[in-house]
């Protein structure tokens, strides 16, 4: 399993390369994350960091790292 290396500045299309399954996952964690599979979600995707979703979903990037890093060790 690779190592959970995820920072503010990590690209977003890094984790979902990295852990696919993400995508599925955070859509149950949040009403938020639906968003995901639309045109606009596939743009944010490809083209932003963890710290600038974060900005643009109104949370703190340390909540979603720390989340995200749960979803992987529970995924195991």
């Amino acid at each position: 399993m690779p190592e959970f290396n995820v920072t503010g500045s990590t690209k977003l299309k890094e984790i979902e390369k990295e852990w696919p399954w993400l995508k599925e996952e955070l859509k149950g964690l949040d009403p938020r994350f639906k968003m995901i599979d639309s045109p606009l979600g596939r743009y944010l995707i490809s083209s932003n960091t963890v710290a600038s979703a974060a900005q643009k979903v109104g949370v703190s990037e340390e909540l979603i790292i720390e989340k995200l890093r749960e979803l992987v060790e529970k995924h195991g």
